[in-house]
C-alpha cells in the first residue's frame, strides 16, 4: 500500500476562489445575528443581576440587600451550574482553569448547555467573564451556519466561519474589535497563511457586530456592554525611575496569579468526582468570601462578586476612597473567589484577572515614585498575562482599557507584562505555555 502527501492549498488561489468569497459574504451575514445574540445575551445577564440582587430582595419585603444575600444566589449558582454540566451535553463548555483552550466549536445539541451554565454562573454573581461563553457561543453559531446552508461544507468552511462567529461575538466587549481579534489569534496560534485566511472574514463579522452593538445600544439604551472606561485623569509621561516598578508588578504578579490557578486546578478533580454536593459548597463559599468583606471592609460585597468588568471603571474613579488595608483585603477575598471558580463554574477568564491586576497595582501606588493610573495599568498587564499566557493581547488590553493613558504608559506596561511572562514560564510545566489547539488546522491530506 502506497501513499502520497498532497502538497497543502495555496492561499492565494484560495482567497481568489469563488468559494472564498461565498465565505466572506456569509461571514458578513451571520455577524448580524450574532452580534446581536451576544448583545442581548450580555444584556440579560444584567437584567437579571440587578433582579437578584437588588430587586428580588426589595419584592421580598427586606428593603435593600441583607448582608447574607450573596448566599442565596451562589447557592443556586452551583445546584444549576452541577446539573447542567452533569446532564446536558457538553458538560457547559470547557472548564475556565484551562485558560484559552480553544476547543472545537460547540455542536447544536451543545450549545443550550453552554448558554445555561454561562447564564447560571454570570448572573448569580460568581467571579467569572462572560468572553468565554460568547467566544464558544459565537463559534457553535458560525459552524451551525454553514452546516445549515451546506450540509456537505468542507471542514476548513466550518471552522472558518466558527472563527468569524467568535470575532462577532466578542467585537466589543474587550474595548474595540482588534483587542478580540489579538485574542483569538493569539489564543489559538494561527500565523502565516493561516492567519490571513481567517483573519479577514473574522474582521468583517467582528466590524459588522460592532456596528449591531451600537446600533442596539442607541435602539435598547441597554449599553455598548464594553470594556473601554472613559474619563481618567491623563497619565503623566513614564520616567525611568518608574522602569523598576515595572518589574517589581510583573514579578509581584506571578505568585498572586499563580496560586489562583493552583486553587482552580487542584480542587477541580475532586469537586467533579462528587459535583452535585460539593458545587454548591463552592458556591456558598464564594459567597462567604463577599460577605467577609463586606463586614470587615464597610463597602459593598459586590467588588468580590461577578467579573469585575462593570466595576472596573468605578474602581479607578474612585480608587482614593480605599484604604491600603481594603485593596489588600480585596485582593485576597476576590482572588480566593476566583480560584474556587476557576475550579468548577463555566465562564471566562479573562476579566477578574484585570481586575485584580488593577487592584493590585492601585494599592502599591501609596508607596513612593508610582502613580496610581500607571500602577494600575501595569497590574492589568501583568495579572493578564499570568493567567492566560497571552503576551501580546496583555499589553494590548491596559492600552485600549484606559484609552489616551494606556498608549502613554504603554512602555511601563510592555515591561510588567515581559516579566511576568517569562518568569511565569519559569514555573510553568512547558505543556502549559504551548498555545492551545488552533481554530483552524490547515495541513496536508494523506491518501493510500
Amino acid at each position: 500500500m502506497s501513499s502520497t502527501v498532497s502538497p497543502p492549498p495555496d492561499p492565494i488561489a484560495m482567497l481568489r476562489s469563488k468559494s472564498y468569497l461565498a465565505l466572506l459574504v456569509l461571514a458578513a451575514l451571520i455577524g448580524v445575528p450574532i452580534s446581536a445574540a451576544a448583545y442581548f445575551f450580555l444584556a440579560l445577564i444584567g437584567v437579571i443581576q440587578t433582579w437578584i440582587f437588588t430587586t428580588l430582595p426589595e419584592a421580598l419585603g427586606s428593603g435593600a440587600a441583607p448582608i447574607w444575600w450573596p448566599f442565596v444566589p451562589l447557592l443556586v449558582a452551583g445546584v444549576l451550574v452541577a446539573l447542567t454540566i452533569r446532564y446536558l451535553p457538553g458538560k457547559g463548555g470547557h472548564s475556565p482553569a484551562d485558560g484559552f483552550a480553544m476547543e472545537g466549536p460547540p455542536t447544536g445539541r451543545q450549545i443550550p448547555g453552554v448558554v445555561l451554565a454561562a447564564f447560571a454562573t454570570l448572573s448569580l454573581g460568581v467571579v467569572l467573564g462572560p468572553e468565554a461563553p460568547l467566544i464558544a457561543l459565537g463559534a457553535g453559531l458560525g459552524a451551525l451556519t454553514v452546516r445549515l446552508v451546506k450540509r456537505d461544507a468542507p471542514p476548513r468552511s466550518q471552522t472558518m466561519m466558527a472563527a468569524a462567529g467568535s470575532f462577532a461575538a466578542i467585537s466589543t466587549l474587550l474595548g474595540s474589535p482588534l483587542t478580540g481579534a489579538f485574542l483569538l489569534m493569539e489564543a489559538s496560534g494561527l500565523g502565516g497563511a493561516t492567519l490571513g485566511l481567517v483573519l479577514v472574514p473574522g474582521l468583517l463579522a467582528a466590524g459588522i457586530g460592532s456596528l449591531v452593538f451600537i446600533g442596539l445600544d442607541a435602539w435598547t439604551g441597554l449599553g455598548t456592554f464594553s470594556l473601554a472606561i472613559s474619563d481618567i485623569p491623563p497619565a503623566e509621561a513614564p520616567t525611568g525611575a518608574q522602569f523598576p516598578w515595572a518589574i517589581l508588578i510583573g514579578l509581584a504578579a506571578v505568585p498572586v496569579g499563580a496560586g489562583i490557578r493552583w486553587l482552580g486546578v487542584a480542587l477541580r478533580p475532586h469537586i467533579e468526582r462528587r459535583m452535585l454536593l460539593l458545587m454548591p459548597v463552592v458556591g456558598l463559599a464564594i459567597a462567604g468570601l463577599a460577605v467577609g468583606y463586606a463586614v470587615i471592609s464597610g463597602r459593598s460585597a459586590s467588588e468580590v462578586l461577578f467579573s469585575g468588568q462593570d466595576a472596573l471603571g468605578p474602581f479607578i474613579a474612585n480608587v482614593s476612597e480605599y484604604t491600603v488595608g481594603a485593596l489588600l483585603l480585596l485582593i485576597v477575598c476576590k482572588g480566593v473567589a476566583y480560584g474556587l471558580a476557576l475550579s468548577s463554574f463555566r465562564g471566562g477568564p479573562t476579566f477578574p484577572a484585570l481586575f485584580i491586576g488593577a487592584v493590585g497595582g492601585a494599592a502599591l501606588s501609596h508607596l513612593p515614585g508610582l502613580p496610581m493610573i500607571a500602577g494600575v495599568a501595569m497590574g492589568i498587564g501583568a495579572m493578564s498575562v499570568v493567567m492566560l499566557k497571552l503576551p501580546l493581547t496583555s499589553v494590548l488590553l491596559p492600552t485600549l482599557i484606559l484609552a489616551s493613558d494606556g498608549l502613554t504608559l504603554m512602555p511601563l506596561v510592555i515591561v510588567a507584562v515581559v516579566v511576568a511572562y517569562v518568569v511565569s514560564a519559569l514555573f510553568t510545566p512547558p505543556a502549559a505555555m504551548l498555545a492551545p489547539t488552533p481554530v483552524l488546522k490547515p495541513g496536508p491530506s494523506v491518501r493510500s
